[in-house]
């Protein structure tokens, strides 16, 4: 067994500071945040804070000026303004809440299903939501107002549902637009159930936006309901900003404070809101790195076909086709790995490798469907399985070592986070020992600060040391089969060496049937046991690799070989054009 070689320790980088202390650190958050808090604990402390009941009336305080016993001054009923701009504080602000969960209630868990899921969900639900959007809120409220009375509880229940369509569009459409990446579909391929997907990945994405929606929602939510209240639409006997807003209006040229002071604290509530919200989704997204585009996914439908019970992974006439069909891309591929074996599948890119091993994961992309043929694990059928057992499969029966190291890790959580949930799902561990098991599985795969790397986040760490993490990952759950699809690609020629290294030790100590998709032959030659040669969706040779590189028996695999070893790319784009031409 080839020795592990050590590779340096990455430079320190410094630590990652938390979403509370990175709004410390914003001058402009401190003082919205402080200035929103004053008015919330105001609002809680209204009983000790008020001078006087908010209701109390006294024919000598009318129109009361500024005085120790009346701060802000006296209303036209004799009653103390900054008792009734305490008390009507919290009517306002509880008021807001009230809609603004209605419409998340609402509008958060059918965005998450729509972006998620699409299809008929999303269909009718944003039927649904351009109904809503379509109406004029003011209007309705209105309208309702005959049929429910002046309760402005219910008017703000009812605007939280007209409300909610907004909430639905922005959740939908950042769901939408992290559906495809790579760290989606590594989580799937992991086995990691739709459930927890969504509520640990798609909730993290959409936590910054929506913190800024629902601060803009309470915003326009406070200050529509001042808006009907000053309307009179309101409870004239229940202290608000919006009924002192009116009353103030009524009485601007004897005393203009009564509008002053309710005016002012919607200004500063309004504004406060706004910025906290603002400094709040800098914090959460900065240092995120920006992720790949991925295609999406689709599931293949039941093939049919026999398939032997004595390999570990049989694929016997798979057929591969897109557009309904009409398209098709992999022509009758048959091929075996046995247990321990490492079986190359190499070819061109286009050739359609890359669709044979995401056809056996269930992950074809978009518009791919299996038309017929039959894939087995150990003589167990996969295609036309349920969800629940694909779960069960991935990640435990079958690890996958993705492309594009980096991207296939979720900017917001740590690596050892990832790699824990894993471990958690399939095995059934404790925090701790997953903990442990995957430290372990962090050092085993040459990594020299396994405990650094596993509280690390995946911009912290270079392509090579993510790859080895992925390696981690993928025989976390001791699985029987490794598919590897071009595990090497994006790294350079020494870390290329290393991680090939690391990968035959694992399969060697572990006894796994590796399935290697690649173009490079160099790759093949260091670590596989036979080879296939797949050229525009059909295995062309097959044979065992010292056959395949002293005596190739097909043009292409010459051709292959030939602009590999000493440059001449002119013949295979020849034989390509000329056909096959079986020597």
């Amino acid at each position: 067994m080839s020795q592990l070689v050590p590779i340096p320790a990455p430079t320190a980088v410094p630590a990652r500071r938390g979403v509370i202390s990175k709004v410390v650190h914003d001058p402009l958050g401190v003082i919205s945040l402080v200035a929103l808090l004053l008015i919330v604990l105001a609002t809680v402390l209204a009983a000790v804070l008020a001078p006087q009941d908010p209701a109390r009336s006294s024919l000598d305080d009318i129109f009361a000026p500024i005085s120790a016993a009346h701060p802000l001054g006296g209303d036209s009923a004799g009653r103390d303004l900054l008792s009734r701009l305490l008390y009507g504080a919290q009517v306002s602000l509880l008021g807001a809440t009230i809609a603004l969960l209605a419409s998340l209630v609402i509008g958060l868990p059918a965005g998450l299903i729509a972006g998620y899921y699409g299809r008929t969900f999303d269909s009718v639900s944003s039927w649904a939501s351009n109904l809503l959007q379509a109406l004029p809120a003011i209007i309705v409220l209105l309208a309702l107002r005959t049929v429910f009375g002046p309760s402005i509880w219910t008017s703000m229940v009812i605007f939280g549902v007209i409300l909610a369509p907004g909430a639905y569009r922005l959740v939908r459409a950042t769901v939408s637009g992290v559906r495809n990446e790579l760290y989606i579909d590594a989580a799937l391929v992991s086995g990691l159930s739709d459930t927890r997907i969504i509520a640990r990945h798609m909730l993290r994405v959409v936590r910054g936006p929506l913190i800024m929606h629902s601060a803009m929602v309470l915003a326009i939510c406070i200050n529509i309901q001042a808006g009907l209240e000053f309307l009179g639409f309101g409870d004239p006997q229940t202290a608000s900003w919006g009924s002192m807003l009116n009353e103030g209006f009524l009485n601007i040229f004897q005393a203009p404070q009564m509008l002053f002071w309710p005016g002012l604290a919607l200004f500063l509530t309004s504004a406060a809101l706004a910025l906290v919200a603002s400094s709040l989704r800098d914090a959460l997204q900065a240092g995120a790195a920006k992720p790949v585009r991925r295609r999406s996914v689709k599931a293949p439908p039941a093939g049919n076909g026999a398939v032997p019970s004595d390999a570990l992974l049989s694929v016997r006439d798979l057929r591969v086709a897109y557009s309904g069909g009409s398209v098709e891309v992999v022509h009758g591929v048959s091929l075996d790995v046995a247990h321990g074996e490492v079986v190359g599948l190499v070819g061109e890119s286009g050739s359609g490798k890359t669709q044979v091993a995401l056809s056996v994961l269930d992950l074809l992309p978009t518009g791919g469907q299996v038309t017929s043929g039959a894939i087995a694990l150990a003589g167990e059928p996969l295609l036309g399985r349920s969800a629940s057992f694909l779960r069960t499969v991935r990640g435990h029966r079958i690890g996958y070592i993705p492309q594009e190291p980096l991207s296939n890790l979720d900017p917001s959580f740590r690596i050892g986070n990832q790699l824990s949930e894993v471990v958690r799902v399939h095995l059934g561990l404790s925090r701790a020992a997953a903990r442990d098991r995957v430290l372990d599985l962090l050092a085993r795969v040459g990594i020299p600060d396994p405990a650094r790397t596993y509280r690390a986040f995946p911009h912290e760490i270079s392509g090579g040391m993510a790859q080895r993490v992925l390696i981690a990952g993928a025989v976390s759950c001791d699985p029987e089969l490794l598919i590897a699809d071009e595990p090497t690609t994006a790294l350079d020629v020494t870390v290329q060496a290393d991680i090939l290294d690391l990968l035959r030790d694992l399969q060697q100590e572990k006894g796994l049937g590796v399935l290697f998709v690649t173009h490079d032959f160099g790759v093949v030659a260091d670590i596989c046991d036979r080879v296939l040669v797949m050229r525009q969706g059909e295995i062309v040779e097959d044979g065992p690799a010292e056959a395949i590189f002293d005596t190739p028996q097909h043009d292409y695999t010459r051709s292959l070989l030939g602009s590999m070893l000493d440059g001449r790319p002119a013949r295979l784009a020849r034989v390509k054009a000329t056909g096959d031409g079986r020597a």
